[in-house]
């Protein structure tokens, strides 16, 4: 598509001129994004409600698309954090003078742009704007046609602040939400730096395999909770509780819960009663169905379902013997986002931290924290459960490469 093309092309003109422009600029022109973003929420609802209404009013995924006052007084926040975070970019990582008298330093310096795939969640939009304008990095977004017209007023309005403060306003284009658009941007080699999908587990799947331009996955979260022998039932009640029900549409929601056989009986007689009051469905084994008999919403669990992000009020729970065998079941189906365990015994609880592979790892907690702001980076683009360049929420201090610079007096070799 010869506009879609143009529209990138026109964006990576753009990102040379960013470099130049001082980080207290910068820094103003997201504060001010921040007061426009405020000003225009009535409008931003306004999209918003029309994507609402395109979808089922059951869908649990309603909630990552909707937006109300305070999740933008919420996003307006987290961008005044962003300003406020150190400039990535310039940051001088390694200087020595060579043998040859050269001056060599290592320098950070912004990708150039940065392109983004990803599905509902409009906060994403402004989430990637300002972490890629704080790196000093032009962006290229694909939103889907389910938030296509909050993506759109949001947009709009992130051109008009960079416009009136004598920015590019093509430092960001939105393309069409339509699929086709995924291939140009998978192709743009020369327009587009890295390429950050967002999304469902087919979505990340299909842009890692089909894509030409370098992939930073921000992938599916499968997260898990060990409730093991020695843990306090009334805090294992608590985190698992808050892990599930909380915001069951995130990533970071608990997918799979282990428990010791030890606990099994005491802790699940406890759990049904909380779940059931969230109509929280379960995927029981054998062992945990049959403790569990009598709650309303059970199911037997296939293989398939602890391998499940569920997305929505449903969790699998399986009994294991011990730690041994709840590693073992979590390096089977685990997608290396986040794990946690829940013990009294801090020897338990080190083993466990110490050999689960996953980008984040908890002891005693609620794997609702893995989140860019929670972790004082003031936004994330998403959760990377890869392990080269960003593992973990992908944030500011992610979005920089590095340039080697030398400087001679004439040095020949």
């Amino acid at each position: 598509m010869k506009t879609v093309a143009s529209q990138i092309q026109r964006t990576h003109a753009a990102s040379a001129g960013l470099q130049a422009v001082p980080n207290i600029k910068v820094q103003q022109v997201l504060r001010a994004l921040a007061d426009a973003l405020m000003e225009n929420t009535h409008i931003l609802l306004k999209a918003n409600a029309k994507d609402l209404a395109k979808q089922p009013a059951d869908n649990p995924k309603n909630d990552r698309l909707l937006l109300n006052a305070q999740r933008i007084a919420n996003i307006a926040a987290s961008i005044k954090k962003v300003a406020k975070l150190p400039d990535p970019t310039g940051q001088i990582l390694e200087k020595r003078t060579l043998d040859n008298g050269l001056l060599l330093q290592k320098i950070s310096v912004p990708l150039g742009v940065v392109g983004a795939i990803y599905e509902s969640r409009p906060n994403v939009t402004f989430d990637i704007a300002a972490l890629s304008l704080r790196s000093r990095n032009a962006c290229v977004l694909k939103g889907s046609a389910d938030a296509s017209h909050t993506n759109s007023v949001a947009v709009s309005i992130i051109k008009k602040v960079l416009s009136s403060e004598g920015l590019n306003p093509d430092l960001i284009c939105l393309l069409p939400a339509n699929r086709e658009v995924v291939d140009d941007m998978m192709t743009a080699t020369k327009f587009i730096d890295v390429l950050i999908p967002r999304g469902s587990d087919g979505l990340i799947k299909y842009v890692r395999n089909h894509s030409q331009v370098p992939v930073i996955e921000t992938g599916a979260g499968v997260c898990h909770i060990y409730v093991e022998a020695e843990a306090d039932l009334k805090k294992a009640l608590a985190i698992v509780v808050n892990a599930k029900v909380s915001r069951p549409s995130v990533c970071n929601a608990v997918d799979a819960i282990l428990v010791d056989k030890a606990v099994a009986p005491a802790f699940l007689s406890t759990l049904k009663k909380e779940f059931e009051k969230d109509g929280v469905e379960i995927f029981a084994d054998k062992i945990a169905h049959g403790l569990l008999k009598g709650y309303p919403f059970l199911h037997i669990a296939k293989e398939e379902d602890f391998g499940r992000e569920f997305l929505s009020l449903k969790c699998a729970i399986k009994v294991v013997d011990d730690l041994s065998a709840a590693l073992h079941h979590i390096a089977l189906y685990s997608t290396k986002h986040s794990e946690s365990i829940i013990s009294e015994n801090q020897k338990t609880c080190e083993a466990f931290i110490r050999q689960v592979d996953a980008a984040v790892v908890y002891s005693n907690a609620s794997t609702r924290f893995t989140d860019g702001e929670v972790f004082g980076l003031g936004a994330e683009i998403g959760i990377s459960t890869q392990k080269l360049h960003a593992r973990g929420p992908f944030a500011l201090e992610k979005l920089v490469t590095e340039k080697w610079i030398l400087r001679g007096k004439g040095q020949v070799r």
